[in-house]
């Protein structure tokens, strides 16, 4: 029984495990989807509550954030992180802001103040463990909007920032680094056959993202000019040489990321290498 994030990360989801293999489908209201996998049942989820139910065991493993496990306190094995998002493939911070004109400068300055945040529990604790008497309040969306005129502080996710400096909004701390996890319960993971299942969606998962923004290369070329294009490619492992009819030429196949091919194949090609292709990957499993 696998957890998955309902909202923001539920497409992003279904497009990584169907690049991974699995296709999940869905209706439009319906938080039980269609897993071409008979081996695998599933739900849709709040991302908030993935970490509970994966802890109580009505999942046997599932995808949330790292800052859910950590705002539910949830005793779960952390198998493996995702980085990905609805928009990127950067890590997510939380981080306590406050307006760029505010004149407090360090969590310190807003003892006796309020704070308002979604993530209540994990704010608690990082300000007692400061000793800083705050008040922390929930805040249900739209945390932005909230100060200066209700509350003289927010805790709020980002990626870029850009939406805070939007907001006109200054970070002061960042308290938590977060990104996407397969979590698993602890009686599944004792389990050999639930384990060998939840290694498999991992080992799956890790390669789909490894194959993100990266690409396959191969080319035919001149047995002289071998060791200049080893030189000048940036490979990620040792290229595949393999020899053709013709005993003076090899052919060449390697993996690199995206953004170099634009600069590399002219390279390649002034150097002799003919017959170059690029095609995309799926997944890229070490």
């Amino acid at each position: 029984m696998l957890g998955l994030p309902k909202g923001s990360l539920e497409e992003s989801t279904k497009n990584l495990f169907a690049k991974a293999g699995w296709k999940i489908s869905t209706s439009s209201r319906s938080y039980k989807p269609s897993i071409d996998d008979p081996e695998l049942d599933g739900r849709f989820v709040r991302a908030q509550e993935v970490s509970r139910y994966v802890e109580q065991g009505f999942f046997d493993c599932g995808l949330t954030g790292y800052d859910w496990v950590q705002e539910n306190e949830s005793d779960v094995v952390e198998v493996c992180d995702l980085i990905y998002s609805r928009a990127s493939t950067l890590k997510s911070r939380w981080v306590l802001c406050v307006p760029e004109a505010s004149p407090v400068q360090k969590p310190e300055d807003l003892a006796g103040k309020r704070v308002a945040t979604e993530m209540v529990g994990t704010v608690k604790r990082y300000f007692e463990s400061r000793n800083i008497p705050v008040k922390v309040e929930f805040s249900w969306g739209a945390t932005e909007v909230k100060v200066p005129d209700l509350v003289d502080a927010i805790v709020d996710i980002t990626e870029t920032g850009s939406s805070l400096r939007a907001n006109k909004l200054r970070i002061v701390d960042t308290l938590l680094e977060t990104n996407t996890k397969l979590i698993a319960n602890k009686d599944a993971w004792a389990n050999p056959a639930k384990r060998k299942k939840i290694e498999t969606i991992a080992m799956m998962l890790i390669g789909a993202l490894e194959a993100n923004n990266k690409v396959g290369l191969k080319m035919n070329l001149p047995k002289a000019s071998l060791d200049q294009i080893i030189s000048a490619l940036p490979a990620l492992r040792n290229p595949t040489i393999s020899t053709l009819s013709n005993a003076d030429w090899v052919a060449l196949e390697t993996i690199i990321d995206e953004k170099v091919v634009r600069e590399i194949i002219p390279q390649l090609k002034s150097l002799g290498a003919e017959g170059i292709v690029e095609y995309p990957l799926n997944k890229v499993v070490y």
